[in-house]
């Protein structure tokens, strides 16, 4: 059974076929989709709330044909009075494919590993796979051609400000070790990639593509794209205050986005927090792509589970 888990889980010349249905699907939207879900319902297991993951999967499930389930923390027992396994196995009686929002990565991998329908990771504190795929085909739709997006990412760079030992700074070492793509992470020594990332490189087989400094400014020089994130998660409000006060020095400014490579964008998962990871000047510059980011979550992800679903009707 096939699942989207972290961003290795598709080969190179799968990841530019899911981008060119997500091409496709953009395009035809409003005229064609094909009713890749037909007959069959998917539930979203949301343990961590959202604003554009939980829209942009409800309608693209609608979109293809398909049945929404929304299930947040307290409608099920998911943890609590039922285990993990117990709980793959019973909804695998019931639906054709679980995407799960949740906290630890290791819940979502027992989910697909006890159950018996593709499951999709719509957010773990280690990895957001949906996001860096949707951000990666916002890239190789500005740089590439149709039927050759995934090769139009090999040898850009990326920065990335911030929390560099986030889930989207992982997924971004991942993702781009896997698209070619080389990464610079920028953020305070305390904050930089934990271990665990170099050990999923290594068993995945691909190269340790990043650099890590905190100076801001080395960062920045020669990247083709800018990238920070909330500097506080879902979880982490505890320690907020004293997490913003040693990240101050990493906002994104207009004087950081000059010097990158001409050209360069903007980019940020949402939702911003403007006069803290980044200036309201560079959210509305026109190097900003944000909300073309947002737009593409939906067509990336209908993609996504389009192709999941042709291995449920094999």
């Amino acid at each position: 059974m096939a699942h989207f888990l972290k961003e290795t889980d598709f080969s190179r010349e799968q990841v530019n076929e899911i981008f060119s249905l997500a091409h496709s699907f953009k395009k035809g939207r409003g005229r064609h989709t094909p009713p890749s879900l037909k007959g069959q319902s998917w539930a979203m297991i949301f343990s961590k709330s959202s604003t554009r993951t939980r829209v942009s999967f409800d309608v693209g499930i609608n979109e293809l044909g398909g049945h929404p389930l929304f299930l947040n923390k307290n409608d099920i027992q998911l943890g609590r009075s039922e285990t993990v396994s117990d709980t793959a196995k019973v909804l695998s009686r019931f639906l054709h494919g679980l995407i799960v929002r949740t906290y630890a990565h290791s819940e979502i991998e027992e989910l697909a590993a006890e159950g018996s329908i593709p499951v999709i990771n719509a957010l773990t504190d280690f990895l957001h796979p949906c996001q860096i795929y949707t951000d990666a085909f916002t890239l190789a739709e500005r740089w590439g051609t149709e039927g050759n997006f995934l090769q139009s990412l090999k040898g850009k760079r990326l920065a990335y400000f911030g929390d560099t030992a986030n889930n989207m700074a992982n997924s971004w070492i991942l993702g781009g070790a896997h698209f070619g793509m080389e990464i610079v992470l920028c953020g305070p020594e305390s904050y930089k990639p934990g271990s665990e990332i170099d050990e999923l490189l290594e068993k995945e087989g691909l190269p340790k593509n990043y650099v890590f400094t905190s100076d801001p400014k080395e960062a920045a020089k020669g990247a083709d794209v800018l990238y920070t994130d909330t500097w506080v998660s879902m979880g982490q409000e505890a320690e907020a205050a004293e997490k913003i006060a040693l990240m101050q020095p990493f906002g994104v400014t207009s004087e950081l986005m000059a010097l990158a490579n001409e050209g360069a964008y903007f980019m940020h998962c949402l939702p911003a927090y403007e006069g803290k990871e980044v200036t309201k000047e560079v959210l509305d510059s026109p190097a900003s792509i944000i909300f073309d980011e947002a737009e593409n979550r939906l067509h990336v992800q209908k993609a996504i589970m389009a192709v999941l679903a042709q291995g449920l009707r094999a």
